[in-house]
């Protein structure tokens, strides 16, 4: 598996490089402006292939701690496919107010 992810807020969506093995690595660090109203950070799980990508599964992230607390440490969040578990992938995030 080749996975990667897109992670959306509202309307602004960004892209993982792709990684490879059964316990991907990515490590990497995403910017997104806040606004009020914005609920929830999605992860889409996504399989590179040649031609057509696979959908793996999603995650969905709820905002309000990381903005009251300012800070989540790294937590696993369960990925769901057709309302069925299918693993899970540790997220950190940091509200950084303007």
């Amino acid at each position: 598996m080749d996975p990667y992810v897109i992670l959306t807020c509202r309307t602004q969506e960004q892209k993982s490089s792709v990684a490879s093995g059964s316990e991907p690595v990515w490590n990497e660090n995403f910017i997104f402006n806040v606004s009020e109203g914005a609920e929830e950070l999605k992860l889409k799980i996504m399989d590179s292939d040649i031609g057509n990508d696979d959908f793996v599964g999603e995650a969905e992230i709820c905002l309000k701690s990381v903005l009251r607390e300012g800070r989540i440490p790294p937590t696993a969040y369960n990925i769901v496919k057709n309302k069925e578990f299918c693993g899970e992938i540790k997220v950190g995030l940091t509200f950084n107010p303007e």
